[in-house]
């Protein structure tokens, strides 16, 4: 059917090798971005009353009425 099927099977592979690398490329930049973003603007403002870190209390604290 083709006159070169090796140089067929070749552009075949030269061209999933170019898409697989344009992939790793853009997952790479992708998280890049995302650890260049600034922590507070995911999480959101900060509340009065929500604790600072992310671990939680050990026990319920009462916080008073105001």
């Amino acid at each position: 059917m083709y006159h070169h099927p090796e140089t067929i099977l070749l552009l075949a592979n030269e061209t999933r090798r170019t898409l697989i690398a344009q992939a790793d490329r853009e997952r790479l930049l992708r998280s890049v971005r995302r650890s260049r973003r600034p922590r507070r603007a995911e999480r959101g403002p900060a509340r009065a009353g929500a604790p600072a870190g992310t671990l939680a209390p050990c026990a319920p604290t009462a916080v008073p009425a105001r």
